[in-house]
């Protein structure tokens, strides 16, 4: 359009400048009438000319206009009928009411009108009852992109077969790099002679390079423990599909000398940089070192991560030395701070109320001021008793302070101490997590996904029976301790206790160390006792639980409560713990609804089963053998078959998350 008016502008000046001209010419016609003459026929001569090249040019136009038109149909009509491009136009049923010529192509058919889509594919369908408008669906071997117009009901093929091809061989080829390190070497090999060390060293390294020839990995030893692998995706793939038998082929031959050496193996995976793909890797490396080591970690650029392996009992290699680095590390970040603020997870037991209060005591002996964060509201009743105790010691008592009252004492110098767990979502209060800069975590489970950001320190010990035993090392390393409190003693050897079993489960040297230590300080075992007596109402209540009980898959034992009936943390745990001390149970879940209304499973097992990795697939987690999960808006049954869903995946090999 704004063409158009600028040619009749322009008409519209050659038109008045041809008046000008005309009374231009009426004036010298006036004074001399044969120059006007003259000037008249010029004039005329020249408007003629110009109204004939007017009307050939607009012929012109129209001719073209006319021409072009009749190409733009012909085109349209080709690229409908002949480009290689499907189009199927359904109805309200999804059926055929008209395809054009190249579908039949496709499907090497005739006719389709008045067939349903799923004669094309059965993917049709679904795609067209969802929300994408285009999604790639195969048809005939052939890989199309299926465009959808929902309001036209008309659909568009494209073959994108080889590009699809050309996709999946990028994303075959993408790097991946692994860092391989052998768990316990030092440990192990210290004190043989030089000769069994290189044997055993040798025989690794040729399983080890054997594995790399099998699968085109590149290979190479960075120190006698630690090896740094190339390889791609295609190649990952494969090695998923064999769950990383390389681990057991491993453990096999090393059991075989007696030797408990293991492998380790972080990955890093992803469209990125090599620098990124390597931190990835390291971080894996970590992350499956921090979980026990036995296994292999498996980080994405995303920030996924999927382990395999890990069905061993991790071996216990904590030293007196690092245990006294911690302590001085812990007291100079003390001494750095303005106050201290301890907290466990929710719903806190006896090792996280124990530590805690052994937190306390460093802080203390340290003249800092120092606050335990405690939601009485959410706490079993044998907590309930030695709060009881703590309340009649005011020196104690005092300390304790709810989560509110702990976030508005938190300061930008406060240090926070996160005792029992790693993970900001189990914490009484992630507000405090979040809040706070210097944030110390004191643990003993194995390293989850989920983890706090940036602490600057971490205690994580997999191979301790609980986070009172760590915090009873730390105390044996402070230089001002002379005598703890009765009380505080007993505390944390309750702790101990109630994680160990009463010392038979997860128990090493340093376990009962650690104990002697606090039995040395006046802790009281028949205090103990009185905390962890329970009355004949819940002790009926987990009967009732227990008998609810099957076998599954042959040394399972799985129990659940009534839908209708709530069940505290506790009170499920004992229940695993029970059904786990019975002839031929290897592994006990308890499935029950707790007071909150959320689901939870509670597992325990022997050493031969992981059920740390059965519960992280339910967004859980915990130990080898002592784990748990909690699960929202479902009921017993669809948690039981979840449950037994990832079961079934792990006897299979699917380590997977």
């Amino acid at each position: 359009m704004p063409k158009f008016f600028e040619k009749r502008w322009q008409e519209l000046h050659i038109l008045l400048l041809l008046v000008i001209l005309a009374v231009f010419i009426g004036i010298i016609t006036y004074y001399n009438w044969i120059m006007g003459i003259v000037a008249f026929v010029i004039l005329g001569v020249t408007v003629y000319f110009a109204l004939i090249k007017e009307i050939e040019f607009r012929s012109n136009i129209e001719d073209y206009i006319t021409t072009l038109s009749h190409r733009v149909k012909k085109v349209g009509e080709e690229a409908l009928m002949e480009m290689p491009i499907g189009i199927i136009l359904y109805d309200e049923h999804y059926k055929i009411e008209w395809t054009n010529p190249y579908l039949t192509t496709i499907i090497e058919q005739e006719s389709f009108i008045g067939n349903s889509l799923n004669l094309i594919s059965e993917e049709l369908v679904p795609f067209i009852k969802g929300e994408e408008k285009e999604e790639i669906i195969k048809v005939n071997k052939r890989k199309y992109r299926v465009y959808l117009k929902r309001e036209e009901r008309l659909l568009y093929f494209t073959d994108v077969t080889e590009q699809v091809e050309v996709e999946r061989l990028y994303d075959e080829e993408q790097t991946v790099i692994g860092l391989i390190f052998l768990d316990n070497y030092d440990e192990v090999t210290q004190g043989m002679n030089d000769q069994v060390r290189s044997n055993i060293n040798s025989k690794v390294t040729s399983i080890l390079n054997q594995w790399a020839t099998d699968y085109g990995i590149f290979l190479k030893g960075t120190s006698s423990e630690r090896f740094i692998a190339v390889l791609n995706q295609r190649t990952l793939a494969e090695l998923e599909k064999t769950k990383f038998a390389l681990l057991d082929e491993v453990r096999d031959l090393t059991s075989k000398q007696n030797i408990p050496l293991t492998l380790s193996i972080g990955l890093g995976s992803g469209s990125a940089l090599l620098p990124e793909l390597g931190q990835l890797a390291q971080s894996s490396l970590d992350l499956a070192l921090g979980r026990g080591g036995d296994q292999v970690a498996i980080k994405q650029t995303n920030g996924k991560v999927r382990f395999y392996g890990g069905k061993t009992n991790p071996m216990e290699k904590r030293t007196r030395v690092r245990a006294r680095v911690i302590s001085h590390a812990l007291t100079e970040l003390v001494l750095d701070s303005d106050q201290v603020i301890v907290m466990g997870h929710k719903n806190p037991d006896m090792d996280a109320l124990g530590a805690s209060i052994g937190i306390l005591k460093v802080a203390t002996i340290n003249e800092k001021p120092c606050s335990v964060v405690l939601d009485q509201n959410d706490v079993d009743i044998g907590i309930q008793r030695l709060l009881e105790e703590i309340k009649e010691k005011e020196e104690l008592w005092e300390h304790f302070v709810t989560p509110e009252e702990a976030l508005e004492r938190a300061t930008p110098n406060t240090l926070l101490v996160v005792v029992d767990t790693h993970k900001p979502s189990l914490v009484i209060e992630e507000k405090l997590v979040n809040k706070l800069e210097k944030v110390i975590v004191i643990d003993h489970h194995r390293r989850g996904e989920d983890f706090i950001d940036d602490p600057v320190l971490v205690y994580m010990e997999p191979y301790a029976s609980s986070t009172a035993e760590l915090v009873t090392e730390l105390l044996e390393y402070q230089p001002k301790l002379r005598k703890m409190e009765i009380l505080e003693a007993t505390a944390l050897l309750a702790g101990i206790i109630v994680d160990t079993k009463s010392f038979t489960l997860r128990t090493g040297s340093r376990t009962f160390d650690a104990a002697s230590y606090l039995r040395s300080h006046g802790a009281d075992t028949i205090l103990v006792q009185k905390f962890l007596k329970e009355d004949i109402e819940r002790y009926v209540k987990r009967s009732r639980l227990i008998e609810n009980s099957h076998i599954y898959k042959g040394g399972i034992a799985v129990a659940k409560g009534e839908e209708d009936e709530e069940y505290g943390q506790v009170l499920i745990a004992q229940a695993a713990d029970t059904l786990l001390s019975m002839s031929g149970v290897l592994a006990s879940f308890v499935i029950s609804r707790r007071i909150d209304d959320k689901v939870s499973i509670s597992a325990r097992s022997l050493g031969d089963v992981n059920v740390q990795m059965i519960m992280e697939k339910l967004d859980g987690g915990g130990h080898l053998t002592n784990a748990a999960a909690q699960l929202e808006d479902v009921t017993i049954d669809e948690a039981e078959r979840q449950l037994k869903e990832i079961i079934d995946q792990y006897f299979e090999g699917g380590d997977e998350e």
